[in-house]
């Protein structure tokens, strides 16, 4: 047993020695290998390029192919690497032809040298050197031999290979980017492809065919049902390119039809003999439009429903861009899981994926409701994450049951009370939009931002006054309490921006009833201030003071305030006048002053333009000045009215991406806005208008072809002849039997017994003379081979009497010699 154990533990450390050794030896190689590959030197590859042996040819194109990689000059290289295009290795011809793609542009006349070679290629046995060569033909950015490419894309059109053909549809805009005026030929060849059966060759045509000719719907009238019936079998980037021309197609070639249907009448009369028609007029208004689908744009709907489990998130959005752009709503509905699921992708994926949410959910928010929980914000999230997740909530918010509602307004002010300014701010207008969009929260929703307004931070205060604001203006008179609350936190709000939202609150309500009004109090309060306040703050002040003192002229029209005016003007002259003439004269018109007191709301508004005076701002003076001009004569009340007391429009905060409702789901210009580039992104298309009905072209056109029965002579081989022969031997065959035992069963229903007896004995007879003519012909064919057998005996003796008879012959020297 210790020799087991002992064999057993060198066997174990010989092995972890050979394993090291690989290791090292393996990493030595690849060390070795690039060292000598960036080492080597110019003469050396093309010494290697122009070698007889195919592995050291196939060694040197690596090493030029990596050479070109690094950005390196390989342009010394281009004569000995075409010389090389003619090469039979497929795997040096793959390395030419991608140096050869690489570098033609460069040098279109060394690349020229090429094409006869390749054009040879195109006729190889090999399937995939046809393919490689034409696509390579079309790379080839020289435009000279645009008219050799479209040649070569006519044969690829009609090679028995599809892979070849795959490789003619995708050179067609290649060659179109080449040469445009070679587009009628492109337009035939793509007539052609689009009808190929292969699904992999499709779908790279109409790929060329969004490219080179996306107008020309006529192409694709009789391919459209062969077209959605590939679809499922394509790639992902064919199935983007068919869901793309085949949403178009339905815009263009399907009018929207509906139909009335009255609702179903459950409930009947109580007697039986009541008539019908009078269901029928009480519920005559219980009718709804029904969509009208054709036939062949729910043979559509049916394809795109099986690529809705697709992994690639790209196909999915393109399948609910079609439901919600031609389907009906239900369509729509059992898309709306797959779309939800994206969000389970990368951020960047997901990214994508909510901004189709945002924009299908502005259309049709209802089928989201159910997937709240999925918009519910993390704390790990990126802001461009949660924005729009809190676009999402706010947009469905509406469609929630109530318990969902609590959920998410708890968890928006959870995170308007955060660390993040921009999330907070997010937060607390996202509390806005819920309260506008749903009535029956508002109260809650305001009760939150009120309490919010006691907070320490100054950007928390000031969105929450203004998303207060907001909700105040949608419904002025019964908010009234709200305002006084407001105002009972305006000693210990410092925000600048809070203060002035508070105080145009205040000026708003500055012309309700004289017994409720608290304007003229608040601003008594605050004018004491007026010199320490902000300047924002200082221009609500001016304006509550302008508001107020108008109202108060509304109220008292009798008194002529012209004349006491002057007298104003009269006294800041004296405050900056030493005449003491003019002191004495306005001395009698003082004493009338006293003797009649002004009310208090004019000497506080004047008062008010006094401390605006002396303001150093020179916006705020202007302003003041403005005001007094307005204020100054009864006659320029009614512009005053207009300009200061105009009823204010009714704020409504829209979704932001309300902006981007109209764009085409799916495309890039959704996530980086319309006006993204210095002209904007170029290549977006929008979605055309429905055809109007009547105008659509006809249906008949989408009935594929019926192939043409050639002639037999012309269309079927031999062994066809002979098959279709047999088939119709069997056919007549078997209707010949089957009429005989018709007529034997129509016979034999009025057989007598002895006629019964005369048959069998017949029958009995013909099966004995049978018997005997099958012993004599065995017996014939017996004769017969034994004849056979004698003459190939025959034959076989002369054959050997000649070849006896020749051999003499050359045997025997010639007479002359």
């Amino acid at each position: 047993m210790e020799t087991i154990s002992r064999i057993s533990s060198m066997l174990e450390t010989a092995r972890e020695l050979t394993l090291e050794a690989a290791q090292s030896a393996a990493s030595n190689r690849l060390s070795s290998t690039n060292a000598s590959s960036r080492g080597h030197s110019v003469s050396h590859i093309k010494k290697l390029l122009e070698s007889r042996i195919e592995r050291e040819v196939l060694d040197g194109m690596r090493k030029v192919i990596s050479v070109m990689y690094r950005d390196e000059p390989s342009f010394p290289f281009f004569p000995a690497v075409v010389k090389n295009v003619a090469n039979p290795n497929i795997e040096v011809k793959k390395l030419v032809y991608i140096y050869l793609v690489h570098q033609a542009e460069s040098e279109p006349d060394l690349a020229l040298l090429s094409i006869n070679t390749i054009q040879k290629s195109l006729t190889d046995q090999n399937p995939q050197v046809r393919a490689m060569a034409l696509r390579t033909m079309s790379s080839i950015r020289v435009p000279v031999i645009s008219q050799i490419v479209s040649l070569a894309i006519k044969r690829g059109c009609g090679d028995m290979s599809p892979h070849v053909r795959k490789a003619a549809a995708l050179a067609i805009p290649k060659c179109y980017r080449l040469d445009p005026n070679t587009i009628p030929q492109l337009i035939g060849y793509l007539s052609t492809l689009l009808g190929d059966l292969q699904y992999f060759v499709a779908g790279p045509a109409v790929a060329a065919f969004l490219e080179v000719c996306p107008d020309r719907i006529d192409l694709i009238h009789k391919h459209y049902r062969s077209l959605v019936k590939k679809l499922v079998d394509m790639d992902e980037w064919s199935q983007l390119s068919t869901l793309r021309l085949l949403t178009f197609y339905a815009r263009k070639c399907f009018p929207r039809k509906t139909q009335r249907v009255k609702k179903a009448v459950t409930s009947k009369g109580f007697y039986d003999d009541i008539d019908d028609q009078d269901t029928t007029e009480q519920n005559g208004d219980d009718e709804y439009e029904v969509p009208v689908l054709d036939p062949d744009l729910e043979l559509l709907f049916r394809s795109c429903k099986l690529l809705l489990q697709n992994r690639n998130s790209a196909v999915v959005v393109s399948v609910v861009r079609c439901f919600l752009y031609l389907a009906p709503p239900e369509y729509l509905t059992d898309a709306v899981g797959p779309l939800i699921a994206l969000l389970r992708s990368p951020q960047d994926m997901q990214q994508i994926a909510l901004y189709n949410i945002v924009a299908v959910s502005l259309r049709n928010p209802k089928p989201f409701a159910k997937y709240a929980s999925h918009f519910l914000v993390h704390s790990n999230e990126p802001p461009h994450i949660w924005r729009l997740k809190l676009e999402v909530l706010t947009i469905l918010f509406p469609h929630f049951g109530m318990h969902l509602k609590g959920v998410i307004i708890s968890e928006l002010e959870h995170f308007s009370q955060g660390a993040d300014p921009d999330l907070v701010r997010e937060s607390v207008r996202a509390i806005g939009r819920c309260a506008q969009s749903d009535t029956s929260t508002s109260s809650h929703c305001l009760g939150i931002l009120l309490n919010q307004i006691t907070s320490m931070d100054d950007n928390l205060v000031s969105e929450s006054l203004t998303v207060i604001r907001h909700l105040i203006q949608q419904d002025p008179a019964a908010h009234e309490q709200t305002v006084i609350q407001l105002v009972k936190h305006l000693g210990s709000t410092t925000s600048s921006d809070a203060r002035a939202t508070i105080i145009w609150l205040v000026g708003e309500y500055a012309g309700i009833e004289p017994e409720r009004n608290f304007a003229p109090d608040v601003l008594r309060i605050l004018v004491k201030g007026f010199a320490d306040e902000p300047e924002a703050v200082k221009q609500q002040i001016v304006l509550l003071g302008a508001k107020v003192y108008l109202h108060h002229l509304l109220r008292n029209p009798l008194k002529e305030q012209p004349e006491s005016e002057p007298k104003v003007e009269q006294k800041y002259s004296n405050e900056w006048t030493d005449n003491q003439d003019e002191q004495k004269e306005e001395e009698p018109e003082q004493e009338k002053q006293e003797e009649e007191p002004e009310d208090k709301i004019s000497l506080l508004w004047r008062y008010i333009l006094l401390l605006a005076r002396y303001d150093p701002s020179y916006d705020l003076r202007d302003r003041a000045r403005l005001y007094k001009a307005l204020l100054d004569s009864p006659s320029k009340t009614q512009l005053a009215n207009l300009l200061l007391l105009a009823p204010k429009p009714v704020p409504h905060v829209p979704s932001p991406s309300e902006t981007r409702k109209d764009l085409l789901l799916g495309s890039s210009t959704l996530i980086v806005g319309p006006d993204a580039g210095l002209h904007g992104l170029k290549g977006y298309e929008k979605l055309p208008e429905w055809v109007e009905p009547g105008h659509e072209p006809d249906a008949h056109l989408r009935e594929q072809e019926k192939p043409q029965v050639l002639p037999e002579k012309a269309s079927m081989t031999a062994g066809e002849k002979l098959d279709k022969a047999l088939r119709d031997h069997e056919i007549s065959v078997a209707s010949a039997t089957k009429q005989k035992a018709a007529v034997q069963g129509a016979a034999t229903k009025n057989k007598s017994l002895s006629e019964w007896l005369e048959d069998e004995e017949s029958e009995t007879e013909e099966e004995t003379e049978s018997e005997y003519e099958e012993v004599t012909d065995s017996e014939a064919e017996d004769s017969d081979e034994e004849e056979e057998g004698e003459s190939e005996y025959e034959e076989v003796t002369d054959s050997e009497d000649d070849a006896e008879g020749t051999q003499l012959l050359t045997a025997q020297p010639p007479r002359n010699a």
